[in-house]
This record gives C-alpha cells, sequence and structure tokens, in this order.
C-alpha cells in the first residue's frame, strides 16, 4: 500500500521504485565538461578505491563512454552500484576542488550513468583470461565477495561464489531498498561479473552444506570468506521479547522478498496505519523508516541517543527522509519496550550534552506510542563458518583476525577474509576497497604456494 508524500514533497505517492532517475546523456556531457581535469586530482584521492576519476570523466566529456567505461573497470566490478549507493558527498566529491564554491561535480551521477549506458547499448566486451593460474572459492556474494571474485577472474583464476540465498547479492540485493538500489541494477552488475568466468553456486550454506575443508579437498587453492555481518546486535532492555520488536536488516529482507513475490506479503511485519519506532541513526535505520513509510505506517519516529551531528547516516538520506515525512528525535535513550502480550510503546530517557561534552541522562522519560519498533543499532558476524572450520582465530566481538601479509589471510594458510567479517559495518565501497587488496594477496599466496609444489617444497 502506497501512502501520500507530505506536500513539501511533490505531493507525490510513496512507492518502491528507486527514485533518482540519473543524468540525461546532454545533462551527463554538460556535466562532464565542467570538470577542471585538475593536475592533482583530490577526487580520486579521496575515493576508497582509488578510481581513476579525471580519465573516465574526461573520456565522457568527449562522448566516449566506451572509453569510460573501460577506464572505471580497471578499478571497479560495480560501477552501477557505487554510483548510486556509495557516499560521495564524503569521499571522492567532497574532495574536489569545486565543492569549496558548492559547485562539486556529481561524480557518482556521471559513473551511474556511464554504467547504465553501457550495459544497454552493450558497449564493453568481456575478455576472458586464457591461462588459468588457480582456482578460488568465495564464501558470500556481497559487494567483498563480488569484488574478490571478480578481480581474480581477471587476473585468471576459475572462482565459484557460494551464496545461501537463492539469488546472489548480499546486502546489496536483501539489504539496500529498492527505492535506493534497484534490483535489476544489482542483478546486470552479477551478470558482468558471470562474463567473466565467474560461478555462482546458490542455496549453499556453507558450514551445513559444504565446509570449508571439503572445499580445500575439491581442489580450491584459496577460500576468501566474505559473509558479513548476518547477526543484529540485541538492545536488551525490558520489552526487547514482545510481538513487534523487530530487526531492520530482518524487515528490510522480507519486504525485498514480498516486492519480488518471493514471499506472501502477508509475512512483511509492518501494516498500514501502524505506529513506528526505529533505534538508530545509521544508514540502515534512514532504509527502514523510509520502507516502514512506504508501507502505510501511520507515522515513522527515528530515536537517536545522540545528536544529529553525531548520526553515521549520510546526510543526503537524513533529509529526503525528513521531506518524506520521517520525524527525528535526538538525544533519546530508549529505556524499556512497553506493553504485555504485545508492543504498545517505547519509553526514553531524555539525554542532554554535560558540561564534558559527553551525553547523559536527565531522569526525564518521554513515551512513543508503537506498534512495531525496529531496532537499527549495528551487527557482528555469525560463527557458522568458523565453529565448522579450524585454525580461524576471531576477536572477542566475533570479527575475524586477518593478517596484512599476504593481505587479508586469516591465522589458517590459505583462508582468507575481508570486508565487514573483519572490521565492523561500513559502506560498500569500503568492503570493495579491502577487498580489491585481498584480492592481490590472494593471488600472492597461490603464486608462491603452487612456486613452492613445483620445487618440491
Amino acid at each position: 500500500m502506497l501512502i501520500d508524500k507530505k506536500k513539501d514533497f511533490d505531493d507525490k505517492d510513496l512507492g518502491f521504485d528507486e527514485i533518482d532517475e540519473g543524468f540525461t546523456f546532454k545533462e551527463a556531457v554538460r556535466e562532464a565538461k565542467r570538470c577542471l581535469n585538475c593536475p592533482k586530482p583530490f577526487c580520486r584521492a579521496g575515493c576508497p578505491i582509488e578510481n581513476e576519476i579525471p580519465s573516465f570523466i574526461q573520456a565522457l566529456a568527449g562522448g566516449n563512454i566506451g572509453e569510460a567505461s573501460a577506464v572505471i573497470a580497471r578499478r571497479s566490478n560495480l560501477p552501477a552500484v557505487c554510483g548510486r549507493v556509495c557516499p560521495h558527498e564524503k569521499q571522492c566529491e567532497a574532495a574536489c576542488i569545486l565543492s569549496k564554491k558548492e559547485c562539486g561535480i556529481k561524480i557518482g551521477k556521471l559513473e551511474r550513468f556511464i554504467a547504465d549506458v553501457d550495459a544497454e547499448l552493450e558497449i564493453s566486451s568481456v575478455k576472458k583470461q586464457s591461462h588459468i593460474k588457480g582456482k578460488v572459492a568465495v564464501i558470500g556474494s556481497g559487494p567483498a565477495g563480488l569484488t574478490v571474485a571478480g578481480d581474480l577472474a581477471k587476473l585468471g583464476f576459475v572462482v565459484t561464489v557460494f551464496e545461501s540465498q537463492s539469488e546472489p547479492g548480499g546486502v546489496l540485493m536483501y539489504g539496500i531498498p529498492e527505492f535506493r538500489l534497484s534490483k535489476e541494477v544489482v542483478r546486470r552488475e552479477i551478470k558482468s561479473i558471470e562474463r567473466l568466468g565467474v560461478v555462482f553456486q546458490t542455496d549453499t550454506l556453507v558450514g551445513q552444506g559444504i565446509t570449508i575443508d571439503e572445499m580445500f579437498a575439491q581442489g580450491y587453492d584459496a577460500v576468501f570468506i566474505g559473509t558479513g555481518t548476518a547477526l543484529p546486535k540485541a538492545l536488551k532492555i525490558p520489552g526487547y521479547d514482545l510481538p513487534g520488536v523487530i530487526q531492520a536488516t530482518y524487515f528490510l529482507q522480507i519486504v525485498m522478498l514480498a516486492n519480488s513475490g518471493k514471499v506472501d506479503p502477508i509475512e512483511v511485519p509492518v501494516h498500514a496505519g501502524d505506529q513506528v519506532v526505529v533505534i538508530g541513526a545509521g544508514n540502515v535505520a534512514i532504509d527502514a523508516a523510509r520502507t516502514a513509510l512506504r508501507l502505510g505506517a501511520a507515522n515513522v519516529s527515528v530515536v537517536y541517543r545522540r545528536t544529529q551531528q553525531e548520526m553515521t547516516a549520510l546526510k543526503s538520506e537524513f533529509e529526503i527522509a525528513e521531506q518524506e515525512g520521517v520525524e527525528f528525535k535526538w538525544l533519546r535513550s530508549p529505556v524499556q519496550c512497553m506493553g504485555t502480550n504485545k508492543l504498545t510503546g517505547l519509553e526514553c530517557e531524555v539525554q542532554e550534552i554535560g558540561e564534558n561534552g559527553k551525553v547523559i541522562g536527565t531522569g526525564e522519560r518521554e513515551v512513543f506510542l508503537a506498534d512495531k519498533v525496529i531496532l537499527a543499532i549495528g551487527q557482528r558476524p555469525a560463527s557458522r563458518i568458523v565453529s565448522t572450520t579450524t585454525g580461524i582465530n576471531v576477536s572477542p566481538e566475533g570479527f575475524v583476525i586477518t593478517k596484512e601479509r599476504p593481505y587479508g589471510m586469516t591465522t589458517r594458510h590459505g583462508i582468507f577474509a575481508g570486508g565487514d567479517v573483519v572490521h565492523e559495518p561500513a559502506t560498500v565501497v569500503l568492503a570493495m576497497k579491502e577487498a580489491k587488496k585481498v584480492a592481490i594477496g590472494i593471488a600472492q599466496y597461490v603464486e608462491a604456494k603452487k612456486l613452492m609444489d613445483e620445487c618440491g617444497l
């Protein structure tokens, strides 16, 4: 069910279709021509994967989409995704010298335009490596797994990606709402990686359906763990287990599955007319709040124990959420979920900033009526793979411990890890940055291992 947006948001219906339609060809070329092609490109320094930004922009300015796409492909396997969901305002666009005059180049939209046109017109051709350097298993098909798979395939490795879901994509498919990232775009990016020779084996739960030891027995030279953070953190306040208290990641996944016809819409936990409170102020919290509005929630509030300046969500996402009707309640710390047999509200303690700049409680309480409370306070890795594999050390919080040389290898030889399963949950492009370094580490390890085997060592 759709609801009307507020009047200051054009009086249109909120739906799940992708909101930003991107540049037209004329708009893209005009924007590209504004680039100063700086001798020292700060924009590239601001990109975690060091995308060759000035080069692809100059190619686009000259109308050469194929060249622009080829330049991007040297650093990124997911340009259409990055062009949509990367935090450009904090990275490449923030570093653009024109941003000081508040007229910075829209780098993300240019990258998206190039990727979309290339895919639509099938401009780029994929060249597979004929020489096989080794065989690698990748566990998980989120940003880290897809990056490792694509980079290794380009280097001449045979790569199989094992995915527990029925469709690959990880958080790109199941965690980011359709209105921010079209699932057809994700499927298109995955098909591009398949054309490199990567094989996707879905509906395979590693740790149960197959173990890492069995992968090695099947001839894999190395294994990469890119499973992300599958388990949400709990907020164990009184009433946290009441019906109506739900996890944001579960909520977003069920909505995606319902929208794609894979589960009955009755399974979606937020209904028309519900009063919804979201706890947290990261991008996942904003996604959950905006999704709840699209399901017909009567009102949606986001509560956060700190200030607006300390929220981790992108400013642009926060602003559009406000325009759509999401209300934000700052300096509110959840105390208890209220209700007997079902949720009726969320009680919070009002916070204030103390003399030392720290957030402290005031003792004052405020109650928000709620049919549903959505928790978006962070996630942690699952232990299924680690518990079924010997020799992999993890931190007290459950994150996999890795080495600097070869980059990304765990405490067991031949097993590598990267992305959110190693670091605290971050952005798509930061996961890609680490994954690219791990891919190099895997290639170095396999090459060294084969050389030693050939020498009889």
